[in-house]
């Protein structure tokens, strides 16, 4: 299945060796779902996860599938990749890339690689990871820890850290993704950081349940109020520099809007 990595606003993770979460993400209305044999699995159900997520991308999907597999260095690392590129897998997920060099590592693949940035070489290495690669994923919570920040420091002291990997993707020409929010319980925080990633100018979000995907989408489409506006840049827009409803436009303004306008 072709992927639209920059159309992409919800990434749902979840363990490949969970069949009841296979299940329901593919009955979800997730834009990309990312069948996890790293973190979420326990080192013993690692060879049973990586069967399962090759007999699940087997499968008809609605949406793309990709399989985030074991980072470089780690022992489940090579038949993870030799079960993706014989897999129906659309795209494969590399956590705790450090470099450029990583990511060439996986051209044998021969698909599409979204590379996750979880620590803070890999933030200083984004801009090379990300003309390799399709896209970037902030992995926020093994950043933080790798930042050694207190568990109630909040977004603030990783803002830095988002704003250069997303300056990375974009001048690397790759998607950008923020990580995930971890309070399943707090909806209203959740929709907080969706809007806040929308502002600091992410593609879309990382997400742990199905439950956060319509609120994400929310929060990543475009107003009405956007919409109609962009409409009237673009129509009345005659080129150059000109006046449009009080303010000065130029053609990065009319190429906004129409990127606007083709998103939603």
């Amino acid at each position: 299945m072709d992927v639209d990595l920059f159309g992409t606003r919800s990434l749902l993770f979840l363990p490949a060796s969970n069949p009841r979460a296979i299940a329901r993400a593919r009955d979800s209305a997730a834009d990309l779902v990312i069948l996890d044999l790293e973190d979420a699995v326990k080192e013993s159900d690692k060879a049973l996860a990586r069967e399962a997520a090759v007999a699940a991308v087997a499968e008809r999907w609605p949406m793309p599938v990709a399989i985030r597999i074991n980072g470089t260095g780690t022992e489940w690392h090579a038949d993870d990749l030799v079960a993706v590129a014989m897999s129906d897998a659309d795209v494969l997920v590399l956590p705790m890339a450090e470099s450029a060099e990583e990511i060439d590592g996986l051209v044998a693949v021969e698909r599409p690689v979204m590379a996750m940035i979880e620590s803070a070489v890999g933030v200083f290495a984004a801009p090379a990871i990300a003309k390799a690669c399709a896209g970037l994923i902030v992995g926020t919570n093994d950043l933080s820890a790798d930042l050694r920040l207190a568990p109630d420091a909040g977004r603030g002291p990783l803002q830095t850290a988002l704003q250069m990997v997303l300056l990375a993707a974009r001048a690397g020409e790759a998607a950008a993704f923020d990580g995930v929010f971890n309070r399943l319980d707090d909806p209203d925080g959740f929709a907080a950081e969706c809007a806040e990633s929308r502002w600091l100018g992410f593609d879309g979000k990382s997400l742990i349940h199905p439950d956060q995907i319509a609120p994400c989408h929310a929060a990543f489409a475009p107003t009405a109020a956007e919409l109609d506006r962009a409409r009237r840049l673009v129509d009345a827009a005659t080129g150059g520099a000109e006046r449009f409803e009080g303010a000065m436009i130029e053609r990065m303004h009319v190429e906004a809007a129409e990127r606007l306008l083709a998103r939603s």
